[in-house]
């Protein structure tokens, strides 16, 4: 279909890496199991691991990043083992920053191919793509 056109404009994963919008967590996935690069939305980051240290609430960003990738990692082996797709849904308990009450918070887990083709996996919030 597109065998002789022009690429007009690409928007690669490295390139959502380096400008901010995607935030690469693979280090901390890997303690949590998984095996391939992991990454989070910049929203994702924002409401669930984001905690700046004026807030009078006892947690830090290390902890709220390891709840979020462990729970993905949990939601990853469930899925495998019921064969779903490629994209699985999972909820988790957030404070959010100002507050003190967790709230249930849905997350996104897809697992697709990187810009090279190699299984990469992207924590979303639902209806971001």
């Amino acid at each position: 279909m597109f065998t002789d056109a022009d690429v007009i404009h690409t928007y690669t994963r490295a390139d959502a890496l380096r400008d901010g919008v995607l935030v690469d967590v693979s280090g901390q996935a890997r303690e949590a199991g998984f095996r391939i690069p992991v990454a989070l939305t910049a929203r994702v980051w924002v409401e669930c691991v984001a905690w700046p240290e004026t807030e009078s609430l006892c947690q830090d960003e290390s902890g709220r990043l390891w709840d979020v990738v462990f729970m993905a990692a949990a939601a990853a082996r469930r899925a495998a083992r019921r064969g779903e797709g490629d994209r699985t849904t999972f909820d988790l308990h957030v404070v959010p920053r100002g507050g003190t009450t967790p709230k249930l918070t849905s997350l996104v887990l897809h697992i697709g191919p990187g810009d090279r083709g190699e299984c990469v996996g992207t924590l979303m919030r639902p209806g971001e793509d």
